[in-house]
């Protein structure tokens, strides 16, 4: 069944607000519960892995479920979504990524309105972006191809794993990384280091985008 574009537009805002409301909401439970630093990542990551599963699942038929404006620009590249609506579903990434964690706040009694004082640059980091986000999207695009009904559990286990083998914890999506600036809790970044981290996020998904048309190709023996 297709569904218009309206109605992709508001699953890709709702999952995204979801998204992000989750990975800020668990840092800031995480915080409150322990001062253990590995402690409060573990929450934080069990908690994103888990509920990336449960969007793609509950939004995917709709909208495919990018969540994430790297994964509409791979998909974009791949000619699987028009350039209006990709913009389109950018927009609603980024709008339902900022209500997200603003929600986040409200549910935590946080003042709403906050910036992130969390120092997140270098080229490690940078490079570890670059790393998140080309094994996110690889792994979407072959998990679509070969076998797309595993695609939500993929995802949450790639990004409960990335939380813990990159530098960066693996934002591994520029909606996320500009939602993520305006907390200053656990999960937040500055918006300073936001620009570096989207661009290595772009880096990742086009070099993924490229390996997997290549990896992918069938052709005759």
């Amino acid at each position: 069944m297709a569904y218009d574009l309206t109605r992709r537009l508001v699953a890709e805002a709702l999952g995204t607000g979801f998204l992000v409301a989750t990975v800020v909401g668990s840092g800031i439970m995480a915080e409150q519960l322990s001062d253990d630093v590995a402690i409060q990542l573990l929450g934080n990551t069990l908690a994103t892995g888990a509920i990336l599963v449960v969007l793609i699942m509950t939004f995917g038929p709709v909208s495919g479920a990018h969540f994430n404006p790297a994964v509409t620009l791979a998909f974009r590249i791949k000619g699987d979504i028009a350039t209006g609506a990709a913009l389109a579903y950018v927009a609603a990434q980024v709008g339902g990524g900022i209500i997200g964690t603003w929600v986040a706040h409200g549910m935590f009694d946080e003042a709403i309105f906050q910036f992130s004082q969390k120092m997140r640059t270098g080229g490690s980091q940078w490079f570890a972006e670059v790393v998140a986000t080309f094994g996110l999207v690889l792994i979407i695009f072959a998990g679509v191809k070969q076998r797309a009904d595993a695609v939500p559990m993929l995802v949450g286990l790639y990004i409960t794993a990335a939380y813990w083998f990159t530098a960066s914890t693996s934002f591994a999506n520029p909606a996320v990384a500009i939602a993520r600036a305006l907390t200053d809790s656990f999960s937040g970044i500055r918006p300073l280091d936001v620009p570096g981290f989207i661009a290595a996020q772009v880096v990742g998904a086009v070099l993924a985008g490229l390996l997997f048309a290549w990896l992918y190709r069938e052709t005759e023996r």
